[in-house]
């Protein structure tokens, strides 16, 4: 969406009463200048997707909070489809009070073919992160489709669909001002805990205006203490 003036500020409002250890972001500001400034405002930092980049304009960035080590930012132009939109996923290593994690960025396509292709050209990228880094996978994002649909089930099958394992509020993502389908999700790898996963706590005003997505936010757990709460933002502008 392209945010006026009113609606940026009801974004960073929306991220900062998220408070998040990381965070997802698809259609982010495709200015480096305005990126940067979302950055500001929120008191986070560009983990991924904040160079002139595929990344960049296509959307997709990961933004960590200050108590977070980013070891490694990644990203990967998705295989092209004739008249589709070109994707691009971006990737970023993070570590918080010993919990380490490969995250995910992703922004799928309106074409289901198309959205389970992307997908199934993720997977092993994130996992492949994980296994060298050490970490656990987390995939973000818009998956364009609800449960139930064969793209959905493919990332259901391999990881933890963090809302319908601990749920909070009613789920719905789309659209911000009647969310009445869940099509954006967090999905966790084996061996992390999910003690809740939703809507965030923001002003409900704010939550219609920021974005025409919700955002979800996920409070994940590992074998240590450490957590992380995780969330994509939705759409920015």
């Amino acid at each position: 969406m392209r945010a006026g003036r009113d609606d940026r500020r009801a974004l960073v409002r929306v991220v900062n009463a998220m408070r998040p250890d990381v965070l997802c972001v698809q259609e982010a500001p495709r200015l480096p200048g305005r990126r940067r400034r979302l950055a500001r405002e929120t008191g986070l930092t560009i983990a991924a997707g904040g160079r002139a980049s595929g990344a960049r304009l296509a959307g997709t960035a990961v933004l960590t909070g200050p108590a977070v080590r980013v070891l490694h930012a990644a990203e990967h132009r998705l295989r092209w489809f004739p008249a589709l939109e070109p994707r691009v996923v971006v990737f970023a290593v993070v570590e918080k009070d010993g919990l380490r994690l490969a995250v995910c960025c992703f922004h799928l396509d309106l074409h289901p073919g198309a959205r389970l292709r992307h997908a199934a050209e993720i997977v092993p990228i994130v996992e492949r992160l994980a296994r060298v880094f050490e970490a656990r996978a987390v995939l973000c994002g818009d998956v364009n489709e609800e449960p139930g649909g064969p793209t959905w089930d493919y990332f259901d099958r391999r990881f933890t669909d963090c809302y319908g394992e601990s749920p909070k509020g009613e789920g719905g993502t789309f659209s911000a001002r009647r969310p009445a389908k869940r099509i954006d999700g967090i999905f966790a790898a084996p061996g992390l805990a999910v003690a809740c996963c939703g809507a965030a706590d923001a002003d409900p005003a704010d939550l219609m205006i920021a974005s025409d997505h919700r955002p979800v936010v996920a409070d994940l757990y590992g074998d240590t203490l450490g957590g992380a709460a995780i969330g994509p933002a939705g759409k920015s502008g």
